[in-house]
């Protein structure tokens, strides 16, 4: 029996230990709801890794992947009240790239959602909350040229895009979708030109499956007579400059005036 007052205030400490212990560890096993330390869940800042991804074909991966997926999903979320009913343009980095977009259609609501390096499986796994979830007017598509220049076939990025225009039309059957074709790029950035004829054949298929879907040629005005993006509007025969967003500027606003009941841009008088 311990009967000194030394004894006592050890034994006190023991059990307190003790109780720390048992309460950090029913901490990390049941973490407080909005404290979850699970990374890769859908809504999470770091990009999914392969296995968590829906689709086939490969995918974008590295630091600086991780690094921009978490920083532009960051800045959706921040926006989300406010982009909520606009033209959503969803993509890869030729889309983030397109910072004026709203100037470029003043009268409409337009909201971007592009982030650079993603591939057909990314836009599948954050489609519902980077899209769906801000129930768009209508969406802008340009996606596929990083899954053929990560070695990926053009056949299942076709797949990966039949998926992607599912969802949309489970989610709701009247908003149109532009599907943009995969733009001209070159074998020097291991997108060689006729791997993205393939996909762009293959696209024009799919959009004839689904009514609510607009083929928007974004081949054709860019592509030389190899098949190649030029110079001249692809500095680095991959991203458009100035110019070659002016000309998927022209291409595309022909479609999206021809489709009804599009959000005009809060000065205008719309939401």
């Amino acid at each position: 029996m311990m009967t000194n007052w030394r004894d006592r205030l050890w034994l006190v400490n023991c059990s307190a230990r003790r109780g720390l212990v048992a309460a950090l560890l029913v901490a990390s096993l049941f973490p407080a709801p909005g404290q979850e330390t699970n990374p890769q869940r859908p809504g999470s800042h770091r990009a999914p890794t392969a296995e968590m991804l829906p689709g086939k074909g490969p995918v974008q991966g590295g630091d600086w992947f991780d690094k921009v997926w978490s920083q532009r999903r960051a800045e959706f979320r921040a926006r989300r009240a406010l982009d909520r009913g606009a033209i959503v343009f969803l993509g890869d980095s030729i889309t983030q790239g397109w910072t004026d977009v709203e100037q470029r259609f003043p009268d409409w609501k337009c909201a971007n959602r592009g982030i650079s390096g993603d591939t057909t499986r990314g836009i599948l796994f954050r489609l519902h909350e980077d899209v769906l979830d801000l129930a768009p007017a209508a969406v802008v598509l340009l996606i596929g040229t990083n899954d053929i220049g990560l070695g990926g076939e053009p056949e299942d990025v076709a797949d990966n895009l039949c998926m992607i225009l599912q969802e949309f039309q489970k989610a709701n059957p009247a908003m149109p979708v532009v599907l943009c074709k995969v733009m001209p790029s070159h074998a020097s950035r291991q997108r060689p030109a006729e791997k993205i004829r393939r996909l762009n054949s293959l696209m024009a298929a799919l959009a004839q499956r689904f009514p609510q879907c607009h083929l928007c040629d974004t081949w054709t005005p860019f592509a030389d007579a190899d098949g190649n993006a030029r110079v001249e509007e692809f500095p680095d025969f991959l991203h458009p400059n100035a110019a070659g967003y002016a000309k998927w500027a022209a291409v595309l606003e022909p479609i999206l005036r021809g489709l009804p009941r599009l959000p005009r841009a809060a000065s205008d008088g719309g939401t």
